[in-house]
């Protein structure tokens, strides 16, 4: 695993391997978000443990490890809503105890952009049960990125917040298991 200070590095070529979980870490630097909330929990685990570590690096920058996944939404669409870039990341069955904020933030719109970040764990390796989230981005009618790769995580997430803002809607950001655990050279 990368250290969290490699995540931080201005080294504009370098390649490291990373997992798709610390490409999503770094991603969320040069994104240039400010507001990160999410309630921790396998295959999303990653993200959460490299961003305590990058926060205090990063200047104007939140990061809050939510009561519960309804809560880490509602803190980040405030954020959005009021014109600050933000993410929320949670596992599959999350989304289902977020479900309220979720429908809100799709039919509200935001001002700046937001990526709602679900890792799904197809065959239930880490999960108490099984969920498929693209179809709540169907329900929602919500624009929906899946990547397949760690190169893609990182940079299908910089085209998110582009594609959130230009349409003014939150991005469900779906990633699943196998992708969250693979490792790929990133190039910063």
């Amino acid at each position: 695993m990368a250290k969290p200070q490699e995540l931080l590095e201005d080294s504009p070529g370098k390649k490291i391997l990373l997992l798709a979980n610390e490409a999503i870490a770094r991603g969320v630097l040069e994104a240039g978000v400010r507001l990160v909330a999410l309630y921790p929990g396998t295959p999303s685990s990653e993200i959460g443990n490299n961003l305590t570590f990058m926060a205090p690096n990063i200047p104007n920058f939140y990061f809050e490890f939510s009561t519960n996944e309804k809560v880490a939404l509602e803190v980040a669409g405030a954020a959005a809503v009021a014109g600050v870039r933000s993410m929320m990341v949670c596992k599959g069955p999350g989304l289902n105890v977020a479900a309220d904020p979720f429908f809100s933030l799709a039919y509200v719109g935001v001002r700046a952009g937001m990526v709602i970040v679900v890792a799904d764990d197809p065959s239930m390796w880490s999960s108490q049960n099984e969920n498929d989230s693209r179809y709540y981005a169907l329900m929602g009618n919500m624009p929906l990125m899946e990547p397949s790769d760690p190169i893609e995580a990182k940079s299908m997430l910089l085209e998110a917040y582009n594609f959130s803002e230009q349409f003014e809607l939150p991005v469900l950001f779906r990633t699943t298991t196998r992708v969250n655990h693979t490792r790929a050279p990133i190039e910063f």
